[in-house]
Formats: structure tokens, sequence, C-alpha cells
């Protein structure tokens, strides 16, 4: 089965050989998972990062039914960023298929979906805000969201509407390594 791979470079060039080792390499993540639709790369050359080891970032994002798994790596040189990347996606994604064989998320599993749009305001309304994202959010459980969480390499918190509640909350990492969950309500 071969999936939609996607590649975007910023601040780089997108060479042809480039371009097919990443297809080449994202390609194999297809023998690991049968429901695996598209495959997002961003190649990106970072000028504003101090340390030369650091330049070369590659971002992956796969997408299938009921998975999205995202693994970023930072470098001196995009192959070995792509590499990299590459390696600690295989590892999530061995962890989300040990997870669905011993049944820890294979009834009801559910996502949180990232839209393809990513709001680009020429000028920023608040100087500070310097990415903003529109996501889909799909109902889950509190141990779902953890697992979403940590699948997607999220360290501090993780946003998503509570299948108990039908509330958008918040759940974060404390520091002695328990979890929190905030729950807003509205006056």
């Amino acid at each position: 089965m071969t999936i939609q791979i996607l590649v975007n470079t910023s601040e780089m060039e997108m060479t042809p050989h480039l371009k097919e080792y990443v297809e080449k390499k994202v390609n194999k993540l297809s023998r690991f998972l049968d429901n695996l639709d598209e495959a997002r790369v961003e190649l990106k050359y970072d000028h504003s990062v101090r340390s030369a080891s650091d330049k070369h970032v590659a971002q992956l994002t796969i997408r299938g039914k009921n998975l999205l798994l995202r693994a970023e790596e930072r470098s001196d040189d995009i192959y070995t960023s792509v590499d990299a990347a590459l390696d600690k996606l295989h590892r999530r994604v061995e962890k989300y298929k040990g997870k669905r064989m011993h049944g820890h998320g294979e009834a009801d599993s559910s996502m949180i979906e990232l839209s393809d749009r990513e709001e680009a305001e020429p000028t920023p309304v608040n100087p500070l805000v310097v990415r903003r994202k529109k996501f889909l959010l799909e109902p889950m459980s509190e141990k779902e969201a953890i697992d979403q969480m940590q699948m997607l390499g999220h360290e501090e918190f993780f946003l998503f509407q509570n299948v108990r509640s039908g509330a958008v909350n918040v759940i974060y990492k404390r520091r002695d390594g328990t979890f929190g969950i905030l729950e807003p309500e509205i006056r």
C-alpha cells in the first residue's frame, strides 16, 4: 500500500536527491502500519538557532484511521535529521502497535486531527503569538489523551474533548510525574 507523502521545505532548497531520499525512507513506514494514509515531512533550515548542530530540522507527521503520530529532530545535517526523526517515529509506531495489541487502545480509539490549515497572518495582532493552529477535536477518554500526548511527543500538556463530559479539557504533566486535568467552567 502506498501512502501519500507531502514534502515541504522552508529556508532551504529541495534537491531531487533529497526528495527521493525522504520519500524512499518514509514509504517504508507503510510496512509497519496498514492503516496509514498520509505522511507530511517538513524540512527546514533554522537560521535563528545559535548552535550549528541544531540548524537542520526534520518534522514528520503520519496520519491514518484513528492515528496521528509526530516526530521532530534537529542536527547539523538534514539527512541526519530525517533519519533521527524516522527512528523516533518508528519507536512511536511500535509503542502504538503494542498498545493496540495488548488492548489498551483498540476499542473506541479516537484521535485529535490537525487540520491542513495553519493560520498565517502577515502582520500578527499580538507580536507574542508567533504561530496559530486550528484543529478538530474528537472525544477521547483521559487515558487515551495521555497516550496521545505521549505518542505525539508533547511533554507538557495536551488539549482534548473529554468523552465523559463532552467538555474541552487540558491534561498536563505535573512535576512529580503524575497528570492533572484542567476543566474550564464558563460563568
